[in-house]
């Protein structure tokens, strides 16, 4: 049987302890114990098919016992699965991810959060104080400063690719990596910085309390977009596909569910019968009321399928600014025993 977890740290070193045997119909049979699985989100929408297979029990019902662990930024959790510490992770496509992926640490099994126009995944605040001095829009950026998590994440990306639209470089403006989403909050409540970039989650709250204002949302500015990866290990999915499958079962169901709650039968956004219960969902696991959730929803592929075409625009950014080396294609990413491709 699979240990109650599938890899321990020992030393510092990550050690990948393989179960004696696995029979897939195991899986389903009475009175076997759970599998113990951990799955890694940042603290934001992003994770919200994960939160709603726990809350809905998609996961217990293909045999898994999930602990989910809630990370300040994206980078962190790719090298949290590599390392072992997490079995499966659901977040931006970070440099530090490609890195690791290119040599086959970490496998993409799915998409996760997309954008959308209509919906709202990762959006710009403008400090209170810069709001008086002036700055209404992205094309008065120049000689201002951009607070972001990190270097090397889509938050970077984005900010580049919107203000682009605007004739406004990177270089125009200072870009400060903050390590955290607490961390950019705070900078922008004291006029630290003058942007924020920052997931729906982090964003709502302080537009709430007043502390910052909405500049706008990168959907909106750009349109539609693949922004986020589904992915495990490379040793996991080699040596327990079993279990990538019922995870990737229960993650399904969350995302069709996720699909039947804010999508209507002309595919547009609509808050249908279950919307309540979704929201209440992540609320719950964002420690957030369900008002301020609702003011932001994010747009999940129903079938996690995952776009080469946009995932390969990210890396050839991060290529060409410095961050990862070689000439990495996207499809060199992805296991395909296990992931749907848009057509």
């Amino acid at each position: 049987m699979i240990p109650t977890a599938f890899t321990r740290r020992l030393g510092g070193r990550a050690l990948i302890i393989a179960a004696a045997s696995l029979c897939t119909m195991l899986a389903a049979a009475p009175g076997r114990a759970a599998d113990t699985i951990r799955v890694g989100t940042v603290h934001s929408q992003g994770g919200a098919t994960v939160f709603v297979a726990d809350a809905k029990g998609y996961f217990k019902a293909e045999g898994l016992d999930v602990k989910i662990t809630k990370f300040n930024s994206a980078a962190p959790i790719a090298v949290a699965v590599a390392s072992g510490d997490i079995d499966f992770a659901s977040t931006a496509l970070t440099a530090a991810f490609v890195n690791l992926a290119a040599k086959g640490t970490l496998r993409v099994i799915a998409s996760g959060g997309w954008e959308r126009p209509g919906f709202q995944t990762i959006g710009f605040l403008v400090s209170n104080q810069a709001y008086a001095a002036g700055l209404h829009s992205f094309k008065d950026m120049k000689g201002r400063s951009a607070g972001i998590t990190q270097l090397g994440t889509p938050l970077e990306y984005d900010l580049a690719r919107v203000l682009k639209k605007y004739g406004v470089s990177l270089k125009d403006i200072k870009v400060v990596p903050l390590q955290s989403n607490q961390n950019v909050a705070s900078a922008l409540k004291g006029g630290e910085i003058d942007v924020g970039v920052q997931t729906v989650a982090n964003i709502q709250p302080l537009v709430a309390r007043g502390d910052a204002k909405l500049l706008g949302w990168f959907a909106d500015e750009v349109g539609s977009a693949q922004s986020t990866v589904t992915f495990t290990s490379g040793q996991m999915a080699k040596d327990h596909p079993d279990t990538v499958r019922r995870f990737l079962a229960a993650f399904a169901k969350a995302s069709v569910a996720w699909d039947s709650a804010f999508v209507d039968a002309k595919g547009e956004r609509k808050n249908m019968a279950t919307a309540d219960e979704m929201i209440g969902i992540v609320a719950k696991y964002l420690d957030q009321s369900p008002d301020v959730t609702a003011r932001g929803i994010g747009y999940f592929d129903p079938e996690n399928r995952i776009k080469l075409s946009d995932m390969q625009d990210v890396i050839d950014w991060y290529r060409d600014n410095g961050m990862i080396k070689g000439n990495i294609k996207a499809e060199q990413l992805i296991d395909k025993r296990f992931a749907k491709l848009v057509k």
